[in-house]
Formats: structure tokens, C-alpha cells, sequence
């Protein structure tokens, strides 16, 4: 995510403020622009209005401070292009329910952002039965389990997943080191565009010939994987274990990991880090100057150059907090190819629709 600010005093802001806290002008963001922008109001039940005079309203969910994101005044949409997306949301007259589908809603419109930024494609499933993308935020019931996933475009959260409790419950049930709203997100939008760039396109056999063949049966590798009968030594080529379930949770792992890293590096670009380790000798690999946009840089190299060194200095700094590490992982040799290959299926896509 980049650093946003306010057009209006030129203070910091964040992605997602709706009122300037140095100023108190209000902020919403706009969606084609991939920026926040400073709106003024004109009396009465006028449009607000940025600093060029171009009219704009807020997205519906403004009220329930779900979203800040704008819609411009000649559209008749009532929802901006990230929530209009939501089919089901769980019952906001609930506080707690409230609350945690804001926390889900921030997260979610932070995946957005990615998406538009790379031009990536996609549709409401409202539009676009077949090949859309939908969310569906629900609250387990007493006899309803509500299991967070993919299937057919549909990504699916159980709220449980925005308390912090609850979800480092099932982060030591599951034996995982990292699990949050967002990188569930950027887990799960694998799974859809899995579907959208790799099957039946001209990137399968590559796919296969990293990830492995995905025709393999699905559910009985999730039973393997649950059983702790899969194989021992997966940090040798997996990101995480399960990564090593299944080829599909391979890629949408991988995918995943992908955004991780080239989302923090435009934060760190933005605030122009640079990193230049006090040691008595040198050591290259913890030395970087971010001097690109992550978002705009087509040699992974590049990346993954400026990535080791700030995740090692983000693990550092949470460490002298007394948190745990930021990124606990360890890119391997294998994992960088499946990184890069992500990094060309997305790169590759992105440019074909900037020059279109």
C-alpha cells in the first residue's frame, strides 16, 4: 500500500480515513484514480466535490463505516466497485457482527486495491454468473459452520476470523504461523484466479511443471494433509505446509505471498527506506535501497533483492517489541521460481491490458 495523504494540507493519511485528522476535511477514495482525494461540501443535499469540481458521493456502506470508497455522481451505482461485489454480509444491527465485518471490509478493500492496481480481471458475480467474483461474510450458527474458502468465484469468511481470540485460537489449532483477515484474502483470490489465468490457458504447463498436476485428487489430499500424513520435509520446496497439500493450495499460497511482499515493498518505497545494516563487516544481502514501486518493477530479481533484506529488518524491529516476526518464512530456492513464475503471470497480464 502506498502513502496516501491529504490533497487539501498535504498531512499523512491512511487508505482508509474518511476525514483528514490534521484538517478535518473529508477524504474518500477513488477507485479510478487509485488514490484518496479531499471533498468539500456545497450546502444542502449538493454533491461533495473534490478540488477540480468533479462530483462525488460515498459508497452506501459509508454509513455502517464499512467504506470510504467514492462513486462518481453520472453512475447509478449505490455500492463502489469493492463492495458491490458482497453477496452476503452478516447482520450489522449486531455490534459485535458489526464490528468485525468492518475489520473484514478494511481488509478486503485493501485486496481490491491490489487488484485494480495491476489491472487484473474480474466481475461482479451479480453481472457475470459464470466467471464473476463474489464474497459471502457469514456468522457460524449453533448447527451451521461457516468454513472460510473458495469455490466458483465465491469467496466465502466466517466473521469469527476478525476477533483477534478467536482467530488465534484456530492459529494454534491449526499449527500455522501467520494467519490474518488479509492474507486470507490474498490466499483465497489465488483460488479465483487460478480459474481466471492458469486453467485452460496458455500458462497450465508451466504451472505443472513447478506446482505439479492439479488433477490429482482434491479432497483426498486435504485428508492426507489433516492427518499429518503428507511429506516430511516440505521447507525444502513449499512456502508453508500446506502449501504441500495440494498443487491448487500451492499456487494460492504462492499467490499469496506474492501480494505480502509486493504490497509492503510499495509501503517501504513510499516512505523511501533504505536499509544499511551497522555491522562490522559487510553483508550485502541485509544492504537495500527501495527505489522502485514493487508494483511497477518487472524483474523479480529486483524484488526479491529489496524483500530479504526488509523482511529481515521488520522481523528485527518486532522482535525489540517483544512480537512475533512480521514474515516467518524462508524463501527457498524452489519457492522463488514459483514466485517468479507468479510474478510473469501477473506482470505479463498487467501489461497486455496498460497497453490495450
Amino acid at each position: 500500500m502506498k502513502l496516501f495523504q491529504c490533497k487539501h494540507c498535504l498531512k499523512p493519511a491512511y487508505f482508509e480515513n474518511t476525514k483528514c485528522s490534521h484538517c478535518g476535511t473529508l477524504l474518500g477514495f477513488d477507485p479510478e484514480k487509485l488514490d484518496l482525494v479531499a471533498l468539500f461540501e456545497q450546502g444542502g443535499r449538493a454533491p461533495l466535490i473534490d478540488s477540480a469540481g468533479n462530483p462525488f458521493r460515498y459508497c452506501l456502506n459509508r454509513q455502517h463505516e464499512g467504506c470510504n470508497w467514492l462513486i462518481p455522481m453520472a453512475s447509478t451505482d449505490g455500492y463502489c466497485q469493492a463492495c458491490v461485489l458482497n453477496q452476503i454480509i452478516p447482520d450489522l444491527s449486531n455490534p459485535a457482527y458489526k464490528k468485525r465485518w468492518q475489520t473484514i471490509e478494511n481488509a478486503k478493500h485493501r485486496l481490491l486495491y491490489a487488484i485494480l492496481r495491476w489491472n487484473l480481471p474480474f466481475s461482479s458475480k451479480a453481472l457475470n454468473p459464470a466467471s464473476g467474483l463474489g464474497f459471502e461474510f457469514k456468522a457460524a450458527g449453533e448447527n451451521e459452520p461457516v468454513i472460510t474458502g473458495h469455490a466458483s468465484g465465491v469467496i466465502t469468511m466466517n466473521i469469527a476470523e476478525a476477533d483477534d481470540v478467536e482467530r488465534a485460537m484456530a492459529k494454534k489449532q491449526m499449527d500455522e504461523v501467520y494467519r490474518t483477515v488479509l492474507g486470507h484474502f490474498r490466499h483465497e483470490i489465488g483460488h479465483y484466479f487460478w480459474d481466471i489465468l492458469i486453467s485452460g490457458s496458455d500458462n497450465l504447463s508451466g504451472f505443472r511443471d513447478l506446482f505439479g498436476d492439479e488433477r490429482a485428487s482434491y479432497q483426498q489430499a486435504l485428508e492426507k494433509h489433516y492427518q499429518k500424513s503428507g511429506p516430511n520435509g516440505w521447507q525444502e520446496n513449499y512456502i508453508s505446509a500446506y502449501a504441500s497439500a495440494h498443487p491448487w493450495e500451492d499456487w494460492a499460497e504462492t499467490w499469496a505471498h506474492y501480494l505480502h511482499i509486493v504490497d509492503t515493498l510499495e509501503t517501504a518505497y513510499s516512505f523511501g527506506l533504505t536499509l544499511a545494516p551497522r555491522l562490522s563487516t559487510g553483508v550485502p544481502l541485509m544492504s537495500s535501497s527501495i527505489t522502485k514501486d514493487a508494483y511497477c518493477c518487472s524483474d523479480f530479481e529486483q524484488i526479491i533483492d529489496q524483500w530479504i533484506p526488509l523482511s529481515l529488518a521488520l522481523n528485527s524491529l518486532n522482535r525489540s517489541m517483544g512480537l512475533q516476526d512480521s514474515y516467518p518464512f524462508v524463501i527457498n530456492p524452489e519457492v522463488k521460481l514459483k514466485l517468479t513464475f507468479v510474478h510473469q503471470v501477473i506482470q505479463g497480464l498487467s501489461q497486455r491490458f496498460r497497453l490495450s
